[in-house]
């Protein structure tokens, strides 16, 4: 049987910090991370792709507020963006992944599931909103969006500026679960839990209602890949390998962390919220459920002999 891996695409595998969000540009860079999925097709894997969309669906609202704000069109929930926001980027993947298919003369159908994941209405994240969206302010451009909207806004930890943030609660359920692991085990590359998902709640017991949020992709990921019985989670950042002491005088690249250390290292502060913690507890919940191997690392390290950082349980 041929191996199954989940491998959820950083924000930088669809823009980069430095630029404005361009169909070019954006499609360029999926190129580009795409490329690097070549080895691990030829390697036997088949996968399902997870991604984010912070900028994105940021953006998407900031659309829908101008065109409620300028034309009276009726600005549209969160969820809806997030909707949005999964078909334009799975649109995006599936053209360039089949592109650099093409090239490569390897021939696999890739699909993108619209994937509705269910929350908590009543989880802690909807009082204590921390999941950034949408473009970096200066610290006066950030303070008088909130004072106009009320919206809540948190310093970028690497100081890129002020970037709006909403409710991230915890993913419990993924929807069309059993539908993806089988298209998947079947050879075809899946595109699911874009975003982190659509957030969904019961509203009773035969009834589904979005809701205002944007999920963690890293821990939707990681729990697509504990149901479907991944061989191995991969999440790709924009660094080779994680780091303790990071930007210090001692710092240290790792390449294996057991559960545990990841657990002493996460509580030493060693891993920034608004960046490597959600990975590492992400691939601590998959190790710790699954008993399998998770990895941290940049797209084009993938394939290459002790590449990224390997989470292990004990």
């Amino acid at each position: 049987m041929d191996k199954l891996a989940v491998i959820a695409f950083g924000g930088n595998a669809l823009l980069r910090g430095d630029q404005k969000g361009t169909i070019d540009e954006q499609e360029a860079n999926v190129y580009e991370t795409c490329t690097y999925l070549v080895p691990l097709i030829k390697q036997g894997y088949n996968f399902v792709i997870g991604h984010g969309n912070g900028p994105q669906v940021g953006n998407v609202i900031l659309q829908h507020q101008a065109g409620e704000k300028m034309f009276g069109i009726p600005a549209q929930p969160i969820d809806f963006c997030v909707a949005e926001t999964q078909g334009s980027i799975g649109y995006m993947i599936e053209q360039q992944l089949r592109n650099v298919l093409i090239e490569e003369h390897l021939e696999r159908d890739i699909l993108t599931i619209i994937t509705e994941v269910i929350v908590d209405k009543d989880d802690p994240a909807f009082h204590n909103p921390t999941k950034p969206v949408g473009p970096f302010y200066s610290k006066e451009e950030a303070d008088k969006i909130a004072a106009e909207t009320s919206a809540k806004f948190h310093e970028d930890p690497r100081g890129r500026g002020w970037r709006k943030v909403v409710a991230s609660p915890m993913p419990l359920q993924i929807n069309n679960v059993k539908s993806i692991e089988k298209l998947a085990r079947d050879g075809q590359i899946i595109i699911a839990v874009g975003g982190g998902g659509i957030p969904v709640f019961w509203v009773h017991s035969n009834k589904l209602q979005g809701i205002d949020a944007v999920i963690d992709k890293d821990l939707a990921s990681s729990l697509l890949a504990v149901e479907i019985k991944a061989d191995i989670f991969i999440i790709l950042t924009d660094i080779p390998k994680v780091y303790i002491n990071f930007h210090k005088p001692d710092e240290k690249a790792l390449d294996r962390m057991s559960i545990t250390e990841a657990r002493r290292y996460l509580s030493d502060n060693q891993f920034s919220e608004g960046s490597m913690a959600p990975k590492v507890r992400a691939c601590i919940k998959f190790v710790e459920k699954s008993g399998k191997e998770a990895l941290i690392t940049m797209a084009s390290e993938l394939g290459k002999p002790g590449a990224g950082t390997i989470i292990y349980a004990e």
